[in-house]
């Protein structure tokens, strides 16, 4: 397979490495684009990879967009027709990802996939949706699962309302609380405020400009906030009776795993 990967940040060159992995499944040669080239050059020089011109004309098998989510429609539009029988993206949001999929590739293989999580903590898991099958896309979710990754179907609309609590409500949370939290010797941490601590460095140790993708695709915050606000102004009664909500989403969730 001759795969176009275009974008070549974290994501990008994970994509990469993922398919020239020696445990993949699959005999793939990879090319970078990405708008800047020197981005470009530099993750292939470490790889067994060739750049292309981002803006250029190059065909090839397959087409995987590594680019942020509110570039993909119009990255869809632009490298369809460099697509000879699939193309996929790794964005982080499907539905716009899967339509405009549909609309500028409608005789290809399409998928969208989402590593649900950041590339220096692999393996982990990685929602995709396949809007259409064949031996490419086979291929490629193949490969994820070889390099240790649980790979798991999904729609759309399903990942999409999900990422309203587990990425953009959570990133809120954790951030508010770090902006809110005045600094204290070690010593007084508890473990839930410890644990948070940790949190909030990994959420931190990323780009921004992720981050406020996340927030612009997502609600969430939002929900997080009216609930910050319901605890702070609530007297006793309404305390526990928030707390015990919280106790049975808790064990909601415990029944779902």
């Amino acid at each position: 397979m001759d795969l176009l990967v275009v974008g070549a940040g974290e994501i990008g060159r994970w994509v990469a490495d993922t398919v020239s992995a020696d445990a993949a499944p699959v005999d793939a040669s990879v090319a970078f684009a990405d708008r800047d080239p020197s981005v470009a050059a530099d993750a292939a020089a470490g790889r067994d990879a060739r750049t292309v011109d981002a803006d250029g004309d190059s065909v090839h098998d397959a087409v995987c967009l590594a680019v942020p989510m509110s570039a993909v429609p119009a990255a869809v539009e632009a490298y369809a027709p460099r697509a000879e029988r699939a193309i996929v993206d790794v964005s982080g949001e499907m539905t716009d990802a899967v339509a405009a999929m549909r609309d500028h590739a409608p005789d290809l293989e399409r998928a969208s996939y989402h590593p649900l999580f950041a590339p220096p903590r692999v393996p982990g898991n990685v929602a995709v949706v396949v809007d259409e099958g064949g031996p490419l896309v086979d291929s490629l979710s193949a490969a994820v699962g070889a390099g240790g990754n649980d790979v798991f179907e999904t729609t759309a609309a399903e990942h999409d309302e999900a990422m309203e609590t587990v990425q953009a409500g959570a990133h809120a949370a954790i951030l508010a609380w770090r902006l809110a939290a005045e600094p204290v010797r070690e010593e007084f941490h508890t473990p839930v405020s410890a644990a948070l601590d940790e949190v909030a460095d990994t959420v931190t140790e990323g780009s921004p400009a992720v981050y406020a993708e996340i927030q612009r695709a997502f609600d969430g915050a939002e929900d997080v906030a009216d609930a910050a606000a319901a605890i702070a102004d609530a007297d006793a009664e309404a305390f526990a009776a928030l707390y015990e909500r919280a106790r049975g989403d808790r064990e909601g969730r415990d029944r779902l795993e």
